[in-house]
């Protein structure tokens, strides 16, 4: 019998961060993953950007996860000698001058704080880009190599034997008093959920607002483009180095398609195609589902009737930025009872639990 402070389920970003912290904090941590290549973190780019989406809105928290993150990666970049991080400029392209002149109004209101470095009203002349109505600069972002990193942290937790390449059975986990024991081999303090958008399947917490929805990204060569930035128009355009890009993403809802289509290559391609006139060939495409949350709001804490149990994500397309941040937090509240963020508490739920089922 395997004796742990803490059982993490999961091993993409969210439950890596978290069991990284708890074991950097003394104790005895042993994490169930099946290793699947087509996991959210897995492809994702691992973008960090402080304004986003249709409307340009800032981050939720972007002040302090942005600076948290940085932090937190540069440290994981000492512990196992390798670079995971590029603190990059984030070019916004607008579409029309109308977007131009909406942002430039927008902006004497200073909604962004310190995350939008300037504007340009004119072609700013980077090599490959299209941009004839300018763009805004942000800064304080970048991109984390996360297939990348998740494969250093298992390549250790194999090693020193805290990472079982398996696939969890929630049928076998008896509650006890005083924890958890899991297919007569395990005993637990404390059991915590980091499944992912697998965690709309799992009997303690199906009842939870996930939303997933699939996502699929590029892998291109684009010999000339400009490598200085991310890009952003429709798309985003992450460099990875030697004339490579990583181009995307869709967003699909249920039902969901087995693996990368058609519909999603054409559809990356074609928004690429706006961002720049410059030949490009497709060298990749991958697929995985986000693990969403119905108001965009992570997900964490405690089960409200199991009190050996605990959930962490819901992260969407945010991860690279929400985790180290909310890894700390779920840790300081589990060790000390400190509270979480009430925004991204589970408890703002809880009245959806089923009478009667745990």
């Amino acid at each position: 019998m395997t004796d742990c402070d803490f059982l993490v389920v999961g091993h993409g970003i969210a439950g890596a961060t978290l069991a990284y912290v708890l074991r950097e904090r003394g104790h005895q941590v042993l994490v169930y993953d099946p290793g699947q290549e087509n996991s959210a973190s897995n492809v994702a780019a691992g973008l960090m950007n402080p304004v986003a989406g249709k409307r340009f809105a800032l981050t939720w928290r972007a002040a302090e996860l942005l600076p948290f993150a940085a932090a937190f990666y540069r440290a994981l970049e000492q512990r196992y000698q390798q670079p995971f991080f590029s603190a990059a400029p984030i070019f916004k392209i607008f579409s029309s001058i109308e977007e131009q002149n909406a942002m430039l109004a927008r902006s004497a209101d200073n909604p962004w704080g310190e995350f939008v470095a300037g504007f340009a009203t004119t072609d700013p002349d980077l090599p490959g880009v299209n941009a004839p109505f300018g763009g805004a600069w942000l800064r304080h972002g970048g991109h984390v190599a996360v297939r990348e990193l998740l494969a250093s942290m298992a390549a250790e937790g194999t090693r020193d034997g805290w990472l079982r390449r398996e696939t969890f059975d929630w049928t076998k986990l008896v509650f006890e008093p005083d924890g958890a024991e899991y297919a007569g081999q395990v005993r637990a303090r404390h059991v915590i959920c980091c499944e992912g958008a697998a965690a709309v399947r799992n009997p303690y917490f199906s009842w939870l607002p996930l939303t997933p929805n699939q996502g699929e990204v590029l892998d291109v060569d684009c010999a000339g483009l400009s490598p200085d930035q991310v890009l952003n128009r429709g798309a985003y355009v992450v460099p990875v180095g030697a004339g490579r890009f990583r181009v995307g993403a869709t967003y699909r809802w249920p039902p969901f398609a087995d693996g990368p289509t058609a519909v999603g290559r054409e559809e990356l391609a074609a928004r690429l195609t706006v961002v720049t006139d410059l030949p490009f060939a497709v060298t990749g495409q991958q697929a995985g589902v986000r693990p969403a949350v119905r108001d965009r709001r992570p997900l964490m804490g405690p089960h409200p009737t199991v009190p050996a149990l605990s959930f962490c994500g819901g992260y969407g397309s945010k991860g690279v930025m929400l985790a180290p941040r909310l890894a700390v937090m779920l840790a300081d509240s589990l060790l000390h009872q400190t509270e979480l963020w009430p925004d991204a508490s589970l408890q703002r739920y809880n009245a959806l639990q089923p009478v009667g089922v745990t």
